[in-house]
């Protein structure tokens, strides 16, 4: 249906509307636009498009679909590009502590040039992991009428038989450095993990935030588990178009969509997928934005009480695709709303609520990826938020998957992840030790890296789960093991973390959720006494500025005041 829309409450009058703008409509025709073009209201299309990686090889082919959305529904799309950092590309050296200030500089890119150019709605499309919380953050900051896609998954790739992903590739390289499998495994496996376009497979950060986008009402219902490959993307890129001139002429904005219920939806279907552990990053990120408080605290009290329900790697068997087969996001859905786990009466970006879009969804009962939450895999969820002496501002841990949730053991201390992983190729790591990579934090590091190469290693040689490893950093989506990130306060703040020393006993409880330093009061404070900063590197540039204003992790590790701040927010200009 195409609305009529009155641009003199729009943002797009002040560079359309009047004589004033003249010169403003010159530029409009420049690029062949017409008078009806520029009468109507201005859709931004942001696209993390590019060719870093696979991920978002397909963005921009779906960002332009999206324009005939758009258009058939009565607006003017505007495409423009936003940058991404692949994880899986800048993993396990320096150019991970780009990663997670990339979500920063792309909300903060939407939003400049939503702004600069006067835009009244906005549809996003991501694909690497931190593009998609950096969107759905521009979205709530900006708070137009907004939708947010998703670009798919990639399909899994088999290796003798079968289904792999990358995080395969990244546990061979452990395999293989501990002497058990021949390099020519190595390449063969690395040729055929990632067999074409989309986000990694499993239940990794970007899946767990494509869950979020539907859960929060921000995506489209069962838009996200389609894989990139699949010609149904065209239509669901159409689709959003079309629907974000719906919301326009409703005026519904993500701000009404995504309350603090909807936010302990999002926890949920982290906690039920067996999720990243970064969700608990992103999501008081994004929360933020909303003026809404819900810290790692909070996520973490609702992963208490959350079923895990999702037979998902990498803690499972599946991927997206096998996820998307059995019903998608809103058939896990289904089940957790029967049972009284979700909030029902949520508004999305459909115009209807949650309870409304999953009536209209069949339960089926003959998939094996989903199970219903009366049967669930655990009763609790797969991701446990932990706190105690060495983490007072708490942590983060993935269960899924995991046979032990207990763990006492001695300290191995390393001050970056690059001193731990040249030990674990060297197989110096004892069996019961506890791993602690430290100043990897927020400020510290500065980015707060992934250690997925470091885990992984140590997962491909076999410990897993006979060996801890903690930190002020965050780990993969794709980690698994006994892997405790978001160590809070961080090293650079002179946490616990800080003061750790070899041979230090830790204690780990992930059933009651606590992580203890088991050394005295009074050692502590003499260790603090001779406690000193340390400078890192990254003394200039957009490293240093993000050090300078990123907060802590339990709060999302944000960088601004978000909606509590705010004067007036852009929709109303």
């Amino acid at each position: 249906m195409t609305h009529q829309f009155d641009k003199s409450r729009l943002p797009s009058r002040h560079v359309s509307v009047g004589p004033e703008r003249a010169p403003h409509r010159s530029y409009y025709y420049a690029m062949g636009m017409t008078e009806e073009d520029i009468a109507r209201p201005f859709v931004a299309v942001a696209s993390a498009g590019n060719d870093s990686a696979p991920c978002n090889t397909t963005l921009n082919e779906q960002a332009d679909i999206c324009r005939e959305g758009v258009i058939a529904a009565g607006g003017t799309p505007r495409r423009f590009n936003t940058i991404t950092v692949t994880d899986g590309i800048a993993m396990g050296h320096q150019g991970m502590k780009s990663s997670l200030v990339s979500r920063e500089v792309i909300a903060d890119s939407v939003e400049l040039s939503v702004r600069g150019h006067c835009y009244d709605a906005l549809v996003t499309f991501a694909g690497c992991d931190k593009s998609l919380p950096g969107m759905m953050m521009a979205m709530l900051r900006l708070n137009v009428p907004s939708i947010f896609v998703y670009g798919g998954s990639i399909l899994p790739g088999r290796f003798h038989g079968h289904d792999v992903t990358v995080v395969d590739v990244f546990e061979v390289v452990g395999r293989y450095a501990a002497g058990t499998c021949p390099l020519s495994e190595v390449t063969a496996l690395e040729k055929v993990a990632c067999p074409g376009h989309g986000a990694c497979g499993g239940q990794f950060t970007a899946n767990t935030m494509a869950c979020v986008g539907e859960a929060i009402g921000l995506s489209l219902p069962n838009s996200n588990m389609m894989p990139a490959p699949y010609r149904g993307r065209d239509e669901i890129a159409r689709a959003a178009g079309r629907q974000v001139m719906e919301l326009l002429a409703r005026n519904i904005r993500p701000r009404d969509i995504c309350t603090r219920e909807a936010f302990e939806n999002a926890a949920r279907i982290v906690a039920a997928t067996g999720g990243s552990t970064n969700g608990a990053l992103h999501l008081p990120a994004m929360a933020n934005e909303a003026g809404i408080d819900f810290s790692l605290f909070d996520v973490a009290e609702i992963f208490k009480s959350t079923p895990y329900i999702a037979d998902l790697k990498p803690g499972g068997r599946y991927v997206a695709k096998d996820m998307h087969e059995a019903g998608g996001v809103y058939m896990l859905m289904k089940t957790l709303l029967a049972e009284g786990y979700l909030h029902g009466d949520c508004l999305t970006v459909t115009g209807k609520t949650l309870a409304e879009n999953i009536d209209e969804v069949t339960w089926n009962p003959d998939q094996k990826v989903i199970y219903d939450a009366k049967t669930p895999i655990t009763p609790t969820g797969g991701v446990v938020g932990l706190r105690g002496s060495l983490a007072p501002d708490g942590a983060i841990v993935k269960v899924a998957g995991m046979h032990r949730l207990q763990f006492e053991g001695p300290a191995r201390v390393f001050d970056c992840e690059e001193e731990a992983f040249e030990a674990v190729e060297a197989r110096t790591i004892a069996e019961g030790s506890v791993i602690v990579i430290r100043y990897e934090g927020p400020k510290g590091g500065p980015g707060m890296r992934e250690m997925l190469s470091t885990t992984a290693a140590l997962y491909g040689q076999g410990l897993g789960e006979k060996v801890a490893l903690i930190t002020d950093g965050r780990f993969s989506g794709g980690t698994r093991g006994f892997c405790i990130g978001h160590v809070g306060p961080e090293a650079a703040d002179g946490g616990p973390i800080a003061l750790v020393e070899d041979g230090d006993l830790i204690r780990i409880d992930a059933e009651v959720g606590t992580i203890d330093l088991l050394v005295d009061d009074a050692v502590l404070a003499e260790r603090r006494v001779h406690w000193q900063p340390r400078r890192n590197d990254y003394q200039s540039g957009a490293l240093w500025r993000y050090a300078q204003n990123v907060g802590p992790a339990w709060q999302g590790a944000v960088t601004h005041p978000g909606a509590k701040a705010e004067t007036h927010v852009y929709a109303d200009i």
